[in-house]
């Protein structure tokens, strides 16, 4: 099985898909491939369709749908030729005790690839090796085509999951931008981080790094008004002041330092953060 989930839902059984047209399927079936050979149970499904409050037929209406499904990979078998080597449809969206589990049969996932090169990629940074770490960052958030899951109607469940999937590829983005950074690719960095911090303008990591990658390629006045931007933001929006390490590097761009001013938004373990500030618009991102 292969599924794709960072972007469009797309799941194939034998290369053919199995993605249902119709809204609620499409979240019953996003909601497995998330959790692929993992248990998901009836009652997260439930929640996920119908909230906290879900009709008396929702257990019925479950499985209608996920008999749906189980129809669809039985198609798989007509649109291969009907050889008799494919997984039965029982086999493939398992019941399990409590839910169900979809199987991926030892397939592939661009969430699971994903994870796998991110993790490389912190390994690298973490002993110094910034190329490598560049270059495994980069392909991870390459299998990125869109926001996860973007057609499918998320109810509550697989919001918060998608919330947890964005912070994943914010962090992921924060240490590749670290690596090049570390790399002197200051000049090449300065549009990505311009688009990254109108887009998340309070974000004081990506905020720093565009302030040195300004700063690093002589644009000082620049790299001064990025401050001020997310200052006056923040101040308004949250009664906050930016973070001392973000007030490290404007100061060290007013000195106009030979050092150079830290790599990272990433604090010392004694550096305070702003936790309460809404997700999206963390301080920081840990390491």
């Amino acid at each position: 099985m292969d599924i794709g989930i960072l972007g469009t839902l797309d799941v194939r059984e034998r290369g053919v898909s199995i993605t249902p047209t119709a809204a609620k399927p499409r979240q019953v079936l996003a909601l497995l491939a998330l959790h692929a050979d993992r248990a998901v149970t009836v009652a997260t499904l439930t929640e996920e369709l119908w909230g906290r409050q879900p009709p008396r037929s929702a257990r019925p209406t479950l499985q209608t749908y996920v008999m749906h499904l189980r129809e669809l990979i039985a198609g798989t078998s007509a649109a291969t030729g009907g050889d008799g080597a494919g997984r039965s449809p029982k086999q493939v969206l398992r019941t399990v005790p409590g839910g169900y589990l979809l199987d991926s049969g030892e397939g592939t996932s661009d969430l699971w690839e994903f994870e796998r090169l991110t993790r490389a990629g912190y390994r690298a940074m973490d002993v110094g090796d910034h190329r490598a770490a560049a270059r495994s960052l980069r392909t991870a958030l390459d299998l990125w085509t869109g926001p996860a899951l973007a057609d499918v109607s998320a109810g509550d469940c697989l919001r918060a999951e998608t919330r947890g999937l964005e912070e994943s590829r914010l962090c992921a983005l924060d240490r590749r931008i670290e690596a090049d950074l570390r790399l002197g690719r200051h000049r090449e960095l300065i549009a990505e981080l311009t688009v990254l911090v109108s887009r998340h303008p309070t974000h004081e990591s990506l905020c720093g790094q565009l302030m040195l990658a300004l700063h690093r390629s002589g644009r000082r006045g620049e790299a001064l008004a990025a401050y001020q931007r997310l200052r006056t933001t923040l101040v308004h929006d949250y009664g906050l002041e930016p973070s001392a390490v973000v007030g490290r590097i404007r100061q060290a761009v007013l000195t106009a330092t030979e050092d150079d001013p830290p790599s990272s938004g990433a604090p010392d373990s004694s550096e305070p953060t702003h936790g309460d500030v809404p997700s999206g618009s963390t301080a920081v991102i840990p390491r």
